[in-house]
């Protein structure tokens, strides 16, 4: 299954979490990519991964959970640094492989404590580094 035999339907019909969580394309790990935007300036901010508990966790508790697959354990964002992304929204594309969170950043998003892990910007044959790392928290 997926979510295409559902892409017919009119705005504001519903399906159940548990629908839609089933029909996601995920990984051979069970992982689906989750792009996080700021809500109020619509700036991409990074991809990261979840899963479905992630996802769960995610609507109980308002804080982003993802799972990191480096370390292969769940990654609530700004547990060690303080950089938490609160969810405003999450909605799944059509195919049901990309999840988008809508999310209010608290200080750099990146790890290279950037805003957003989207520093390398090609400029003809160079990739020039676009952003400084924030120096206050």
């Amino acid at each position: 299954m997926s979510l295409k035999e559902f892409e017919n339907l009119a705005k504001g019909d519903t399906l159940s979490l548990d629908t839609v969580l089933a029909n996601l394309k995920t990984d051979d790990s069970g992982l689906i990519a989750a792009i996080a935007q700021q809500h109020d300036t619509g700036e991409v901010l990074m991809l990261a991964y979840m899963n479905e508990k992630s996802i769960r966790e995610t609507l109980k508790t308002g804080h982003v959970c993802y799972w990191s697959r480096s370390r292969q354990t769940y990654w609530r964002k700004g547990e060690s640094s303080g950089h938490m992304q609160s969810l405003v929204s999450m909605s799944f594309d059509c195919d049901g492989d990309c999840i988008l969170l809508k999310v209010d950043q608290k200080g750099p998003a990146c790890h290279t404590n950037r805003r957003d892990c989207f520093f390398f910007t090609v400029n003809g044959n160079d990739v020039v580094i676009s952003s400084n790392p924030t120096i206050n928290n």
